[in-house]
Order: structure tokens, then C-alpha cells, then sequence
């Protein structure tokens, strides 16, 4: 198998020490850390300007020229400058013609012009070969030496010659290049450093909506309904223990729901009798965004750790231990240890960390570095089934801790059950429907359509 070398970092320098001389039209602050990045690479660097004259905060070694000197003295152009200043190349045409003009501009918002900003601007120069590149990368990650920013540069063009060269550049520069294809790509990579994490917003605002909503649960069940019919004040549980509450039964609804998605489009492939045609919209996106939340699953999971971790010095915990030990000396009695209630403290501790355990592997599995260090099966047996298996030992811990509720009436207060009841739905029935799914009535013909079988051919797009 062998790889792209556009996207793969040159291990040796195919090039000179003293590189050839580029062009950077616009003297902002990206044109400037552009140009001293270059520089410090072995890059000839000339600015085009409108006032031929050096400034202070002109890089040393770089030289200032007319836009047209500029243009003439190299063939790479680095255009700096925002779109609505691009008419002023137009009486350079001439002069641009054949030469690599590379746009690095970026909007104010998502598709802001119908079409992209490279696009535009080899519309407006038809003569110039453009190539869209460094937009995504801040001027401060390139005077900072990309140790603490992302090191990735997206790229695209029509002309492959030309972005060969911009490629060179790239990683002359310490960064990745990561060709996208043709200069139609623009669009979306203008479009990427405008999205606030993409990725992350449905996680973020489910796990915001389910907090908001378990949180004023347990205050009625475990706040107001001892205040209203036993006169008692135990608001201080909303510091420490419905925190701890909400912690594991969110870390639990989460990590099901990331394995939720594969259990629907196994059951829609099913029943399609195909795998060529679209998943609903909401399924494809909800698939999309699987790891992020798992990741904030494994961020209520820490927390919900931390916050066991901390049972024992709790003024509450101290005070009921030390009022039962008191309470036994005056009654002259010690109660026998109970080995069932043993056994199953011993199972629901012992669940829990073997849990949070595997918990931990698939969040290491999922980083980057990682990730890009195994090969599929290997990811795969890790995300699937460790994953699976991960489910399975923290619901087993949940219904363990909290199953015995459901026999007690008086764990219903005001008929609500107990929080961990609730917990248990979601992973319950991706459980079982997963068990389901591995009978071999079912596994085989869903094999067989993963493998390309249909059961009706003309039913594929």
C-alpha cells in the first residue's frame, strides 16, 4: 500500500538552502508572520505594497516593492488581503499571468458569498493558476512555531503543479499539508475555521438539556419532597450528592447513546435488505458525532469518580457514621456483617472500576495519535467490542448499586422512581437489542448486506 505524498511530512529537504523568492501582497499582521516564518525556512520573501518604502514592522530581510516588482520577482504570490480589495489586481492581470496566486483570506461567516474566495479570485485572474491554503492557520501559531496550535493546513487547487508548490511550502514551514482536491473545496474550507466546534455542538447541548433536566428531578425527589412531608432541610445534597447523582447516570445515558446509532442502522439496513442507500439525516449526523460523546461521557465518569472519592470526608457521611457507631454502644449491640450486602458492595465497586477502566481505554483509543497508530481491526475490536463490553460492566455496576429500588414502594416519591432507574433505560435497550441482532438468523443476512448482498438490487440509489 503506498501513501499520498502530499499529505505525508518530507523527511529530508529536496531543495536548496536559499529557496526561490515569494511574493506577499498585503502587509497585516498573517502577512507579516507569514513572511518571518518564511524567512527563518531559507525563503526569499518581497512584499507588494502600494508605498515602496520599509517599515518598522517589516520583517528583517523581507523587501518592499510595487506590486507590479513584486509580481515580476516571483512566481508564488501570496494574496493577504480580504476579498473586497481584490479588484485592485485587476490591472495587474498581465503581469500575473501563469503564476501561482495563493488565497488565504477568510469571511466573517459561514457562506458569506455564493461562492468561495478563491474561486473568485481566479474568475477575477484567469490567467493565474490560485491555490487556497494557510487560511486556517492564526498568525499567532505561526510567531508562536505551531508548538501549541494545530500544525494541519488545508489545501486545494485545480492546477496539481501549483499546488505541489504551495505544498513545498507547507512543510518547508514545520506543518502538514492535507490536499482536499480541486479549488471546489474552498468553499468548505473557508467555511472551517468559522465553525465553532462542529463536532461537539449536538453533544454539548444534549448534555446540557439532560443535566438541566435530571438536576431539577432530583431536587423535587431528593430536596423538596423531604422538605414538604418531613420538615427536613437537606438542600446541601445539591453540592455533593445529586452532583454524584447526575454525574454516573449521565456518563451511563451518553456512552449508551454513542452505540445506540449503530443499533438503528443495523436495524434499517435490515430492513432495506441494502447498504447503498442514505441513512436518515439525523441517524448520519448522530453517527458523526459519536466520539465527541463518548468524550464528555468519560468527562461525567471522572467527575462522577472524583466526586466517591470525596464521600468519606463529607461533614454528612462522618455525622450518620458517628451517630450509628454511637447509637450501637448505647444499645449495647453490633450488628452482624450481612455477607450479601458484602458481596454485593464488593460486585458494584469491583464493576465500577473494571467500567471506568475500559472507559478510560476508549478514551485513549479515540485520540488522534492513537487512533492513527492502529490499524482497523484493531480500532475497531477496541470502540465495538470493548465498548460493548464497557456498557455492559456499567450498567451491571448501575443495577447492582440501584436495581434493588425498583422493589421498594418507597422509592417513589411523589411516584417518581429513583434517578439510577432512569439511568438504566437507554443502556437496557441498546443491550438487548444488540443481543438480539447477534442471533445468527439476523448477524448473517446483516453480514451479508455489510458485504455488498441486496435483497432487492433495484432498490439502491
Amino acid at each position: 500500500m503506498t501513501s499520498n505524498p502530499s499529505n505525508v511530512m518530507a523527511l529530508t529537504s529536496n531543495t536548496s538552502s536559499k529557496k526561490e523568492t515569494v511574493a506577499i501582497f498585503g502587509t497585516g499582521d498573517f502577512g507579516r508572520a507569514l513572511a518571518h516564518k518564511m524567512i527563518q525556512s531559507g525563503y526569499a520573501v518581497v512584499f507588494g505594497s502600494r508605498q515602496a518604502q520599509i517599515s518598522s514592522l517589516i520583517p528583517k530581510g523581507a523587501e518592499v516593492l510595487s506590486h507590479t516588482e513584486a509580481a515580476q520577482k516571483a512566481a508564488i504570490i501570496i494574496i493577504a488581503i480580504p476579498r473586497q480589495h481584490y479588484n485592485f489586481l485587476l490591472p495587474l492581470a498581465e503581469v500575473l499571468h501563469g503564476k501561482v496566486l495563493v488565497d488565504v483570506s477568510n469571511n466573517l461567516k459561514l457562506n458569506q458569498y455564493p461562492q468561495s474566495n478563491a474561486e473568485y479570485l481566479a474568475e477575477l485572474i484567469p490567467g493565474a493558476k490560485v491555490v487556497k491554503a494557510f487560511n486556517t492557520v492564526s498568525a499567532w501559531a505561526l510567531q508562536s512555531g505551531t508548538l501549541d496550535a494545530s500544525r494541519q493546513v488545508f489545501v486545494c487547487g485545480d492546477d496539481k503543479k501549483a499546488k505541489q508548490m504551495v505544498m513545498d511550502i507547507v512543510r518547508a514551514l514545520g506543518l502538514t499539508p492535507l490536499d482536499q482536491g480541486s479549488l471546489l473545496a474552498a468553499q468548505e474550507i473557508e467555511n472551517y475555521p468559522l465553525q465553532l466546534f462542529p463536532m461537539w455542538k449536538f453533544p454539548i447541548l444534549l448534555s446540557l438539556g439532560l443535566t438541566a433536566f435530571f438536576f431539577f428531578y432530583c431536587l423535587i425527589r431528593d430536596v423538596i419532597y423531604p422538605y414538604v412531608n418531613e420538615k427536613k432541610d437537606v438542600s446541601f445534597f445539591i453540592a455533593i450528592s445529586i452532583a454524584n447523582r447526575i454525574c454516573p447516570t449521565m456518563a451511563l445515558i451518553l456512552l449508551a447513546l454513542v452505540y445506540l446509532p449503530g443499533v438503528l442502522a443495523a436495524i434499517i439496513q435490515l430492513y432495506r435488505g441494502t447498504k447503498y442507500s442514505r441513512f436518515p439525516d439525523w441517524l448520519d449526523k448522530w453517527m458523526l458525532c459519536r466520539k465527541q460523546l463518548g468524550l464528555v461521557a468519560l468527562a461525567f465518569a471522572f467527575l462522577h469518580v472524583l466526586y466517591t472519592l470525596i464521600i468519606p470526608i463529607r461533614s454528612y457521611v462522618r455525622w450518620r457514621i458517628n451517630s450509628r457507631v454511637i447509637s450501637q454502644v448505647l444499645n449495647n449491640r453490633t450488628d452482624p456483617l450481612d455477607n450479601t450486602s458484602a458481596w454485593l458492595s464488593d460486585s458494584y465497586l469491583a464493576l465500577g472500576i473494571l467500567g471506568f477502566f475500559l472507559f478510560v481505554l476508549l478514551g485513549i483509543t479515540s485520540l488522534p495519535s492513537v487512533s492513527n497508530s492502529v490499524n482497523w481491526r484493531e480500532f475497531r475490536f477496541v470502540q465495538s467490542k470493548l465498548g460493548y463490553l464497557t456498557l455492559i460492566l456499567c450498567t451491571a455496576h448501575t443495577l447492582v448499586y440501584g436495581g434493588k429500588w425498583f422493589l421498594y414502594a418507597s422509592s417513589y416519591r411523589w411516584y417518581l422512581p429513583s434517578v439510577y432507574m432512569l439511568s438504566l433505560i437507554v443502556p437496557c435497550i441498546v443491550l438487548v437489542v444488540k443481543f438480539v441482532l447477534v442471533f445468527p438468523c439476523l448477524d448473517k443476512p446483516l453480514t451479508r448486506i455489510r458485504q455488498g448482498w441486496e435483497r432487492n438490487p433495484q432498490y439502491s440509489e
